[in-house]
C-alpha cells in the first residue's frame, strides 16, 4: 500500500474535505481523489461519502482510520531507524501521556543526552489510548502512562508510585462546596472512587480534563480538587495549598508500558533513564 495514500486519507479525515486536504498537501484535488480511489479499490469498499458540507467517513472508513494511522507511524519509525543521524547507533521512540510528560520526559531526555549520546530519540505526547495502540502495533518502544493497562501483549512496569490528594487554596475553611470544587479527569477508576466518597460533589462547578490547568485555576481564584502528590507537595510546603482534612487518598501510579515482543536491550536503556528521571522528581 502507498504510504502517501494513507497520509492523504488521514488528511481528509482531519480537515473533513478533499479540497482542504489537497491545499494542505500541496496537491490538486484530482490527485487527492485518485489516491482515495486507489485505496478504495485495494480495500474493496467506499471510505468516504461526499456531500456539500465535506467528506464523511463510512463505517468502513472509520474502521480503516486507525490502521492508516498505524501504517504511517510504523513507516515513519522505520525511516528514522534506517536513516540515523551521524554519530547515532540506535533510534528509540517513546510516548507519554499529556499530564505526565513534564518534567519527567524532559529529565529523561537530559539523562539520555548525557548517558546515551549514541541513541536518537523520538518523543510523542498523546492520549493514553492512542499511545497503547502504538505500543501494540510496534510504532512505540514504550509509553509512560497513568494506571496499569490491561491489554493483550502489553507489559506494565511500575515507575512512580504516586497518589492523588484532596487540596484547596490555603486559608479556605469549612466544608467543600460543589460550586467551588474542580473535577479533574484522572480516569474512570478515579471518577468512580471519587463519586463514592463524595456524592455531594458529583456536580462540581468546574470540570477540567488537564491537571496543570485545574491547579493554576485553583491557585488563582480558590477552590478545591484532587491532584498528584508529587505536584502538590511543594505547594503544600510553601503554604499555597492545604490538604482537605480527613479526605481519602487515591492511588495514581505511573507505569512504563511496552510490548511483550519489544527488544529487551533497547527497553533496558529506556527504563534506566526513566528511573533516573523519576528519582530527580
Amino acid at each position: 500500500m502507498d504510504i502517501n495514500a494513507a497520509r492523504t486519507f488521514l488528511e481528509i479525515v482531519k480537515t473533513g474535505s478533499f479540497v482542504s486536504a489537497a491545499a494542505n498537501l500541496n496537491l490538486t484535488q484530482t490527485a487527492v481523489s485518485a489516491r482515495v480511489r486507489v485505496l478504495e479499490q485495494q480495500l474493496n469498499c467506499a471510505l468516504f461519502v461526499r456531500a456539500k458540507t465535506g467528506a464523511q467517513l463510512t463505517r468502513e472508513g472509520r474502521e480503516f482510520q486507525r490502521y492508516a494511522a498505524t501504517l504511517v507511524q510504523v513507516w515513519e519509525r522505520a525511516c528514522q531507524s534506517v536513516a540515523l543521524p551521524p554519530g547515532r547507533e540506535l533510534a528509540v521512540t517513546l510516548g507519554a501521556e499529556y499530564s505526565v510528560w513534564n518534567p519527567l520526559i524532559r529529565d529523561w531526555l537530559v539523562w539520555m543526552h548525557d548517558e546515551c549520546p549514541e541513541i536518537a530519540a523520538n518523543i510523542r505526547i498523546d492520549a493514553a489510548a492512542r499511545l497503547l495502540e502504538q505500543v501494540q502495533s510496534g510504532a512505540l518502544d514504550i509509553a509512560v502512562v497513568y494506571d496499569a493497562q490491561r491489554r493483550q501483549g502489553v507489559i506494565n512496569d511500575l515507575l512512580i508510585d504516586d497518589k492523588l490528594v484532596f487540596v484547596r487554596k490555603a486559608g479556605e475553611q469549612g466544608e467543600v462546596a460543589p460550586e467551588a470544587h474542580v473535577r479533574v479527569d484522572w480516569g474512570e477508576a478515579f471518577a468512580a472512587a471519587h463519586e463514592a466518597a463524595f456524592p455531594e460533589l458529583a456536580h462540581a462547578g468546574i470540570a477540567i480534563s488537564h491537571g496543570p490547568l485545574a491547579l493554576d485555576y485553583i491557585l488563582a481564584v480558590g477552590g478545591s480538587g484532587y491532584f498528584r502528590l508529587s505536584v502538590a507537595r511543594p505547594l503544600l510546603a510553601s503554604g499555597a495549598l492545604a490538604l482537605v482534612p480527613h479526605s481519602p487518598v487515591f492511588s495514581y501510579s505511573v507505569y512504563m508500558v511496552h510490548s511483550s515482543k519489544a527488544d529487551e536491550d533497547t527497553l533496558a536503556r529506556i527504563r534506566a533513564g526513566l528511573r533516573a528521571a523519576a528519582t530527580v522528581r
